[in-house]
This record gives structure tokens, C-alpha cells and sequence, in this order.
């Protein structure tokens, strides 16, 4: 009876198996014929929402879901994938069928290219290649309209995004890591692939999709759980966490920055120093930084120094930046000597609160009349007044600041490096409406993890909306107000 009952188990085994759809380890199997949803299986609710049209399938329509029949723990996936504007669908992973809602297991990547949501306080800002909640992406490295080919690797706890073979994600899971209430089973491991058809006005095509599992792989140690949890907590809530003041110095390359966003999950935005006497100095040097760091997935910034920058680029080629920004550190006193602030025997004070004055009136200025993003490095004071900045920024004094950089939709940089502004003037700003950036200005390989600045987003109470964005490129600073004369006073 129990050799019987053993016979009826086994044979019971192998059916199950030979039900399961599987692929040879290390070839490629393609998942779509071109013609039929043959190996698909449709959610129940709104099944509509996805057909074959010119050799793709086409997700548009109410939100659905199209569910892969297999199931793979480590693999490569990849698949050319187009977007109409307004488009927003994901590829989940790792994931089970579902009749209705949101998968609730496993990993999306986003396919979100320009679609910023019904919500004008709170945009969509994730874009594709992200794992959405988990470890956001917010630099656009691909377009509306034109075919691009997205390929996502899986091999045990580690994950890495790819669009067009330049890899713009990557997420190491911790053994536990912290997920929110509904998001338990938000994890890497056996599961199935699905497209998602997110809206009627969004629509996506996917094409030559295709698959490969790969070999057992080892488990990597993830270096900081309790950082792991932090980001994860910021990207749930949709906050951006980008640092759009890093510099290639130390020795830094843009491969090492691109490395250090995808362990910490920080965005980052690169910028070279623009003016006299810097490293870029006129639009040719300004062309040849702009070829060095093309194609990275990073946003490409520019560090305006000086009041003579004004004459020294073109609008054109200051127009290829995504964003602008600048600071106060370099400026001509009324005695017409030349301030660099952050060089002790470069800075002139002859009376402290004289001085003050001075720079303020040089901040308004300086922000009223320059095309300018982000106000970078603000409030910082020569070192030997630094130990009295709570007495020498006075509200009246910060008041003014706050209003120049209000009236001209100019962000707030929270600058890691300085600690500053410090959290009163971050509140008053905030009450003002004016956006915040965050910064490293780093002068070494060391980026950091932009601690000040988390610790500014608890106290002050900031939220996603309150967060600098890069502007279109018909609203950019030098599309809209152009050059000014040279600021000399």
C-alpha cells in the first residue's frame, strides 16, 4: 500500500513539473510570437487592455495586467519597448497571476518616460529603468516615441536594470529587508514576468521579448541594512533623492559616481566649475566636458562661477545643461575688490555687519538678474565670521533672500558640505514656496550620504513637492530671461 501511495506521489511530481514551462539554462527563448498573446495569460479584470498591433503587444487602456506562463528565480530578461507621451506601464518580476489589482509580490521596473500624473502638487517623477518604491530613478535616459531596448537581470538577492546596454539601476535586497504595510512579499525569488497596462490615455508596445535563466548564484551582502531601509522609506514616498552638486575632483570619474548612485540608491547630477579662471572658461571647453559625461545616467549640471560668466558661454551652450546654478562666493565689493570667500586672504571684511549688507544686496542681485536654477552653497560666510552666522543671519537679513530667490523660481540648495542654510531659514523658505535642492559639493572621491540634508528633511517637515525639479527646456532660466549685462556692483 505504501509503495502505491509512494508511485501515486511521484507520478503526481512529475505532472506538476511537466506543467510548469521551463527554459534550458543559458539560451534564449523567445515569449511572443509576434502575432498571438499564445503563452499570456490576461488578468480578469479589463483583459481588453492588451492587444497585438504591428508585431507588439499594446498595453493601453484600463489598468490590467498580462501575466508570462513560467516561472524563473534567476534569469536575464529583455525587450524592446516604445512609448507614446503620457505613457506609464512596468514589467514586474518575480511575480505571481493575479485576477485584479497591483501584483502584490516581487519587483516593477518602470516604463515611464515623460508621464508626470493627474497631480500638479505631486508629479510622477520616476522614470524608466526604476524598481519602483524600491530604489527610484529620476534621470530620463530615454525617449518618447522612439524604440528602445530594456534588459533586467535577476541572480538571487541582486537585481540590475539596463536600457540600451548602459546599466541606470541596480539593487542589492537585503536577507529582511524593511517594507511598508501590503508590500511583504515586494521581494526577489520564484515568480513569472508581467506587463502592465496602467491608464486609458497611457500607451506602451513591447516587442522581441525574450528569456534566459541563468545559473544558481550567491547571495551578495548588502554592506548597510539600516541605509538600505532609509532609502527604501524615501523612494516609497516618493521622495527624489538626488544630489545635483557633484564634481568630478579627487580623482572622482563619472564611472565611480555612476557606481556610488547604484549602491547608496542616490541620484546624481554633475557639474563642472564655469567661469574665470576654471576649468571650463568659453564654450569650446563647455563642448568638450558636455562629450565626456554624454550617456551617463546622471543629470548634467552646470556650476556658474563668478559674475563674468554671463560673457563668457553662449545661451546655446549653456542650454544643454539640464540645470544651472551658482552661489555668492565670488563677487566684486564696493571698494572693487574681488571677494572669494572660501580663501581666507581673498576676503575682504573691514566692518562685519557692513559686509552683510553688502552680500545680501549682492545675493539680490545676483538672483534677480542671472538664469540661474539653484542658489548653491547659500549662506555661507567667510570662515572667520562662520562661528557668528546664527547672529549675522538675521531673519530680516534671510528674509530677503528668501523673497528674491521666490520671486524668480529659484531652488534652495541643502548643502551637505556647509550644513547650511540652517533649519530656520529651510522653514521660512518652505512658507514661502521656494523649492530645495540637495548638495554635496564635494572636493574630493568621497560623495557622502547627503546626511544633513536627511536630517533637514525631519526637521523642517519637507515633503516630495517641496523638492527642485528640472525644468522643461522652453522654462529654463536661459530660454526665459537670456543673458544680463555683467554684474559688477
Amino acid at each position: 500500500m505504501r509503495s502505491v501511495s509512494n508511485c501515486v506521489l511521484m507520478l503526481l511530481v512529475l505532472f506538476l513539473a511537466a506543467c510548469r514551462p521551463s527554459v534550458p539554462v543559458g539560451e534564449w527563448q523567445p515569449m511572443f510570437d509576434g502575432k498571438t498573446l499564445d503563452g499570456w495569460k490576461k488578468a480578469a479584470e479589463h483583459p481588453e487592455s492588451f492587444t497585438v498591433e504591428d508585431n507588439a503587444i499594446k498595453c493601453s487602456g484600463e489598468r490590467s495586467h498580462l501575466f508570462y506562463k513560467g516561472n524563473f528565480t534567476n534569469f536575464e530578461w529583455e525587450a524592446e519597448v516604445k512609448t507614446l507621451e503620457k505613457a506609464n506601464s512596468g514589467v514586474y518580476i518575480s511575480t505571481k497571476y493575479q485576477a485584479e489589482g497591483y501584483p502584490e509580490s516581487g519587483y516593477e521596473i518602470q516604463i515611464n518616460n515623460s508621464h508626470r500624473g493627474p497631480s500638479k502638487a505631486h508629479p510622477e517623477r520616476r522614470k524608466t529603468g526604476s524598481i519602483n518604491g524600491i530604489r527610484n530613478v529620476y534621470y530620463p535616459f530615454v525617449k518618447d516615441n522612439e524604440w528602445f531596448r530594456i534588459r533586467i537581470k535577476v541572480v538571487e538577492n541582486v537585481v540590475e536594470v539596463f536600457l540600451n546596454d548602459v546599466k541606470v539601476n541596480e539593487y542589492t535586497q537585503p536577507e529582511n529587508p524593511w517594507r511598508w504595510e501590503g508590500a511583504e512579499n515586494y521581494l526577489l525569488g520564484e515568480g513569472t514576468i508581467a506587463l502592465q497596462s496602467h491608464d486609458p490615455e497611457s500607451t506602451t508596445y513591447y516587442r522581441n521579448l525574450r528569456i534566459r535563466a541563468l545559473p544558481k548564484g550567491e547571495q551578495k551582502q548588502v554592506e548597510d541594512v539600516q541605509w538600505d531601509a532609509i532609502v527604501t522609506k524615501l523612494m516609497r514616498a516618493g521622495f527624489p533623492l538626488v544630489d545635483y552638486h557633484v564634481h568630478l575632483k579627487g580623482g572622482l570619474t563619472i564611472e565611480e559616481v555612476v557606481a556610488n548612485s547604484q549602491r547608496l540608491g542616490i541620484n546624481y547630477g554633475v557639474a563642472p566649475n564655469c567661469g574665470l579662471h576654471f576649468p571650463v572658461t568659453d564654450d569650446a571647453s563647455l563642448y568638450q566636458y558636455i562629450e565626456e559625461v554624454k550617456g551617463s545616467p546622471t543629470f548634467k549640471g552646470m556650476q556658474a562661477e563668478g559674475r563674468e560668466w554671463v560673457t563668457l558661454f553662449s545661451p546655446e551652450a549653456i542650454s544643454k545643461f539640464d540645470y544651472v546654478f551658482t552661489d555668492a562666493m565670488t563677487f566684486t565689493d564696493r571698494k572693487g575688490r574681488r571677494n572669494r570667500i572660501w580663501i581666507p586672504e581673498e576676503v575682504w571684511v573691514d566692518d562685519k555687519q557692513q559686509f552683510m549688507d553688502d552680500l545680501v544686496a549682492k545675493i539680490e542681485a545676483i538672483f534677480s538678474q542671472e538664469p540661474v536654477d539653484i542658489y548653491v552653497n547659500p549662506t555661507v560666510l567667510p570662515a572667520q565670521l562662520m562661528p557668528e552666522y546664527d547672529q549675522l543671519w538675521t531673519k530680516e537679513r534671510m528674509a530677503k533672500v528668501i523673497k528674491v530667490l521666490a520671486d524668480n523660481g529659484i531652488a534652495l540648495e541643502i548643502n551637505a558640505r556647509y550644513k547650511t542654510p540652517h533649519a530656520e531659514m529651510i522653514k521660512m523658505a518652505k512658507e514661502a514656496g521656494v523649492k530645495f535642492s540637495f548638495g554635496t559639493n564635494n572636493v574630493t572621491n568621497d560623495l557622502g550620504h547627503l546626511q544633513y540634508c536627511l536630517e533637514m528633511i525631519q526637521e523642517c517637515g519637507l515633503t516630495p513637492g517641496d523638492m527642485f525639479e528640472v525644468k522643461p527646456d522652453a522654462e529654463k532660466p536661459i530660454n526665459v530671461k537670456g543673458l544680463p549685462a555683467h554684474i559688477t556692483g
